[in-house]
């Protein structure tokens, strides 16, 4: 093997990164150059790491926590650029690298938390840090970092801590496992239209998106559907050809469930397994109640509590909505049962008949670069940003638009990539993450921030048009985006989105109000081909209809959020079989078949890629409990960009990062805790 110096001579990731902004040099990396790379930037690390612990001098904050903070730099603008190719950019090469360092990676994040020398120093500073004269922020830094390590198992016996480092390890290897067969289901498949009578109902924009995605896969002149959603839900919403519909809902519905290569149901079982082993090893009966522990709700109870405040009220209103969509069906002649490949097609017939408002209809006013650009007027409006798109700086793919982020003085604040289009080498969903952190620390290093969205594409010389919802979606994201290009903070471990995970959405579903109002659209919802702003007729529409559907948008994300609590709240040793386990609950619960769920667990990513949102899946809801009420601040004042209120958002929200706790965060910005009732108003289930 080369010497680490050959190495470095030879290896973009090991090298300098010259380029605009310190980017990556993309063009330069190909996936065999990352597991000589880790092998220098781990070592680099440990070395790091040692040298903090095996010091003579006495902790402090500067020679420990200051100093762990700015260790692994190298491995870090590793990994940035690893998982970010991984999950945007992925080939079979890229996907074996990722398989290869799944154990390795999860290995040394073992040897970090678990370096009994370096514990010794941060526990010392922890026990004594009221007498330290430290700043808020450093305490919180080190109130953190020394719970991080007991999460990690610093405090466990040799003989556990052997134990839970073979459980992360394969825990590792099977979340990466689980993501790559689910990416795997979704880019082989293909619904291919070949005829007039397979297209019959599709409007010319789902047509055009479909011939986009046909061209894309060597079959042009045809159109295909894939199971991207901007793809999926159009086509069933719009085909007329129940048959098809049927066929494309069970192959979304399916993904992760099919015996052979693809098959998730043994991989979340043993994942289910693993995390109870975990949870006992940390003392805790179940994964649950190790998770929440760290949350701002803190326990089972407190998020039960949340959602059976919306669960029932939410089955009522979609019952409502069912028998109207019955009625439908019959006024149609359509003499059989609703199924779930059925409700968005006479959803979008009811919506029709009630508020004269259709998606053919609204879906030429949201071309994506008006949709882009008005996310960017209003963070100069509401906080004097300025994106200055830079066309000769290449991203990782042709579809990255690079901008340069520019402060209300000129200054610059960052760097914001934006990756918009779905393609077969794309994981699915929408995501914001992070090139490189904002932090000082003896560094300064400004933020490069990237969303990444799976809109389908219109046809060649044609724009992409995004659907009400796409374009909700696109602000959700550039919401986390400005979290992270906001961030002001002196350590990395606190920056941009590094906070508690029912916390982190907040600045992301805040900034989704902006989306919707009307002084926005009035200025940037422009008809792609004439130019004709947004009538006022068809605002006042889509007002009047903002409630539609809502029980079964509910039910659908509520149901994933208690399966998914239910799930990781089980005891027992083995975990269960997950397709039964799902049906008996939701069984149990009384989820109508014809609404179903968001994710089914075969393909519930945010649970079993990574252990980020499981048992959190319901933090989208105690999120909106914070973002309602924090947007009723700008309607309170009469102005939804009220600069007093924004330079609160900003100095109390966005640039804190994980500097102060969130609890406290929210009430400096609102000047008190956070009601749910604005939650319920905006889902229509207050009580009438």
């Amino acid at each position: 093997m080369n010497s680490p110096s050959k190495q470095s001579l030879d290896n973009p990731l090991l090298q300098e990164w010259t380029g605009a902004y310190g980017l990556p040099p993309f063009a330069q990396i190909d996936a065999s150059q990352f597991a000589p790379a880790f092998e220098v930037a781990l070592a680099q690390h440990v070395a790091e790491l040692d040298q903090i612990a095996q010091q003579s001098a006495a902790p402090d904050f500067a020679n420990t926590m200051a100093a762990f903070d700015r260790s692994g730099r190298l491995l870090t603008r590793i990994e940035t650029v690893f998982y970010s190719l991984a999950a945007s950019a992925t080939s079979p090469e890229m996907q074996a690298a990722q398989r290869a360092m799944a154990a390795p990676l999860a290995a040394h994040n073992n040897r970090v938390y678990m370096h009994q020398g370096l514990f010794k120093r941060v526990d010392a500073l922890y026990q004594q840090r009221q007498a330290l004269g430290l700043s808020a922020e450093q305490l919180r830094l080190l109130e953190r970092v020394h719970l991080d390590f007991v999460r990690a198992g610093a405090k466990l016996e040799p003989a556990a801590q052997a134990r839970y480092a073979r459980v992360m390890e394969r825990l590792a290897e099977l979340n990466t496992q689980f993501a790559q067969n689910v990416l795997g289901d979704e880019s082989s498949y293909r619904l291919v239209l070949s005829n007039d009578a397979d297209l019959a109902g599709l409007p010319d924009f789902v047509r055009a998106s479909a011939a986009q995605a046909a061209a894309e896969r060597g079959l042009a002149g045809q159109h295909v559907i894939t199971l991207s959603r901007s793809h999926i839900v159009p086509f069933l919403t719009f085909s007329e050809r129940r048959d098809l519909r049927e066929q494309a809902w069970r192959a979304w519905v399916g993904r992760g469930e099919a015996a052979g290569d693809t098959d998730n149901r043994a991989i979340a079982q043993e994942i289910l397994t693993l995390r109870n082993e975990q949870a006992r090893l940390h003392g805790h009966s179940c994964f649950a109640d190790y998770a929440l522990a760290d949350t701002m709700a803190g326990t089972r109870e407190a998020v039960a509590g949340l959602l059976d405040k919306v669960w029932q009220p939410a089955l009522a209103a979609a019952e409502l909505e069912r028998e109207a969509l019955q009625a439908m069906m019959l006024s149609m002649g359509h003499e059989f049962t609703l199924e779930a490949w059925d409700w968005r097609f006479y959803a979008e017939k009811v919506r029709k008949a009630r508020y004269d408002l259709e998606e053919a209809e609204v879906k030429p006013y949201f071309q994506l670069d008006s949709m882009v650009e008005a996310a960017f007027d209003c963070a100069g409006r509401l906080f004097g940003l300025r994106f200055e798109f830079k066309p000769e700086v290449a991203g990782y793919h042709p579809d990255v638009k690079v901008y340069e982020v520019k402060d209300a003085d000129g200054s610059l604040r960052g760097i914001f990539m934006q990756d918009n289009f779905a393609r077969s080498s794309k994981r699915s969903g929408a995501w914001m993450n992070a090139l490189r952190w904002q932090a000082r620390n003896g560094m300064d290093c400004l933020p490069i921030i990237q969303n990444n969205n799976n809109f389908a594409k219109g046809a060649p010389g044609q724009p992409a048009l995004l659907s009400f919802d796409d374009a909700r979606t696109l602000f959700h994201e550039f919401g986390h985006g400005l979290h992270g290009l906001l961030s002001d903070v002196e350590f990395e471990r606190l920056s941009g989105t590094q906070v508690l995970r029912d916390f982190v959405e907040l600045p992301s579903q805040i900034f989704e109000h902006w989306m919707s109002e009307p002084e926005v659209l009035k200025k940037h919802a422009r008809h792609y081909q004439t130019g004709e702003v947004i009538p006022d007729a068809l605002l006042a529409k889509l007002k009047a209809a903002e409630l539609f559907n809502q029980g079964y948008e509910t039910v659908r994300y509520t149901a994933s959020a208690l399966v998914d609590l239910a799930a990781h709240s089980l005891s027992d040793a083995q975990g269960p079989d997950v397709v039964d386990f799902e049906a008996k609950a939701m069984a149990a619960y009384g989820l109508p078949a014809a609404i179903g769920m968001n994710h089914r667990m075969t393909h519930f990513q945010h649970l079993f890629s990574g252990s980020s949102y499981a048992s959190g899946y319901y933090v989208y809801m105690w999120a909106e409990v914070l973002d309602c009420d924090g947007f009723d601040a700008f309607v309170e004042a009469g102005n939804a960009f009220d600069p007093q209120v924004a330079a609160r958002l900003r100095a109390c929200i966005l640039s804190t990062g994980n500097s102060s706790e969130p609890g406290a965060a929210f009430r400096a910005f609102r000047g008190r805790d956070a009601v749910v009732e604005p939650m319920l108003k905006s889902r229509g289930l207050l009580p009438a």
